[in-house]
Parts: structure tokens; C-alpha cells; sequence
């Protein structure tokens, strides 16, 4: 019995899966793959020459991608005095304090993203063990602990995108929709692998863009030319 349905097969039948593509033609190949009634999300997998074992090549930021990821991100934001109004009026689903505190004891996690002014740490920290686990923890490396809310608040919704190099090397996140088109996708992209390359690390050794491999939910996996595309974004 194969492990995919007929569908799939056609799809990656239609293409080489040998060969190492260009940004623009993989991308194309990317949403001509696509095959479902739903709109599909665009992911992207980089392996690098890092090793997480030891901080100074750890790799995790975000970024801010031109056309967004196409996802509803709800907010929620730690504040209090003049910043909860501050939270309210730039778009925050969820503004609180001890009382969303206590939700979230209580099992509540309707929420994507947080974010949190520096002197409500001290209450964020209660909860530590529950966001934590769950990348829900204001980070100010990623800079969602900050009393700049409006503007935190306006590139969250905006399309912001947190990831991080996992022990395996390989960063993975989502780049858009399939109804992006292939113009909006292939900007997307340039923009996130653009952002990795600034961050490679000084200690890392030999090639720091190994692979890259991109795909839609359903969808088979397309691997671009590594040299080509550093090439290409800058």
C-alpha cells in the first residue's frame, strides 16, 4: 500500500525531486504542487553548519515578512496604567495582568503571541513554566518584552515571524499561503533567508547554508540551490 495518495504522486511525478532549484522555480514548482481545496502553508527547512550545542551558535531571531504569513495571530499583552490602553488601541486580542495570570493557571491558552512591558516580568514570571514550554514566553531577544507595544503589537499582526535553529541544525517556519502567488512568496522568502544569512555566527566553520528545502502543507518537498539562493538575496 503507498504511503501517499494518487494525487501526491502525479504531483511529484511533474518534477525532479533530484535537482537543486533556483528561488523562482522552486517556488513555482511549490504552488504548482499544490493539489488540496484548502489554502496550504508555504514551509521552509534550512539545515545549517551550526551546532546548537554551544551558545555562540545558537541562531534565533525573527523577522518581519513583506506580505505577512497569512494567519491570524492573536495577541495577548502583559501591561498595566496608560500602556493597557496603549495595547487596546494598537490591535492586542488580550490585555491584562494577575487576572490573565490566573486564567492561564487555569489551563485558558486561546492565544499565540505574547508580549509584555519589562515591569510586568516580575507577574509574566508566575507562569514561566506553562509559557515556556509552549515558545509563549516574552522573549526581549525577540523583542516582545518592551514598553514599544504599539509597534511590537503592529509587526506581530503584521507578519512577524519568531524561529529558532533546532539540535538537529535546521530552522524551520512558514513563509506565507499558497495564494500568495509565486511573486509575494518568492519576496517572503528572499526576506527570511536574508535574515538567517546576517545571523550567522562568527564561530561557525565551512558552509553555513547547507540545504533548504520548501513545501506546502500537503505538498512534496523542493530543494533549492543553497549557493544560488545566498546569491540571489543579497
Amino acid at each position: 500500500m503507498p504511503k501517499h495518495g494518487k494525487n501526491y504522486r502525479n504531483k511529484v511525478a511533474a518534477y525532479d525531486r533530484s535537482v537543486l532549484y533556483s528561488l523562482e522555480d522552486g517556488v513555482k514548482n511549490v504552488v504548482a504542487s499544490s493539489y488540496t481545496k484548502f489554502d496550504e502553508t508555504v514551509d521552509i527547512a534550512l539545515k545549517l553548519g551550526v551546532d546548537p550545542r554551544h551558545a555562540d551558535q545558537m541562531v534565533r531571531s525573527s523577522v518581519v515578512l513583506p506580505h505577512g504569513t497569512g494567519k491570524v495571530t492573536r495577541v495577548l499583552v502583559f501591561a498595566k496604567g496608560d500602556k493597557v490602553a496603549e495595547a487596546n488601541e494598537a490591535g492586542a486580542d488580550y490585555v491584562g495582568g494577575d487576572d490573565l495570570v490566573e486564567k492561564i493557571k487555569e489551563g485558558w491558552l486561546e492565544f499565540d503571541k505574547t508580549v509584555a512591558t519589562p515591569d510586568m516580568m516580575g507577574t509574566v514570571g508566575k507562569i514561566g513554566r506553562v509559557l515556556g514550554p509552549r515558545n509563549l514566553m516574552p522573549n526581549a531577544k525577540l523583542g516582545t518584552v518592551t514598553f514599544d507595544l504599539a509597534n511590537v503589537i503592529k509587526d506581530i499582526k503584521g507578519g512577524k515571524v519568531d524561529f529558532r535553529v533546532d539540535k538537529s541544525g535546521i530552522v524551520h517556519a512558514g513563509i506565507g499561503k499558497i495564494s500568495f502567488g509565486e511573486k509575494n512568496l518568492v519576496e517572503n522568502l528572499s526576506t527570511f533567508v536574508e535574515k538567517i544569512i546576517q545571523l550567522k555566527p562568527s564561530t561557525s566553520k565551512g558552509v553555513y547554508l547547507r540545504s533548504v528545502t520548501i513545501t506546502s502543507t500537503m505538498g512534496p518537498g523542493v530543494k533549492l540551490d543553497p549557493i544560488a539562493l545566498r546569491a540571489a538575496v543579497k
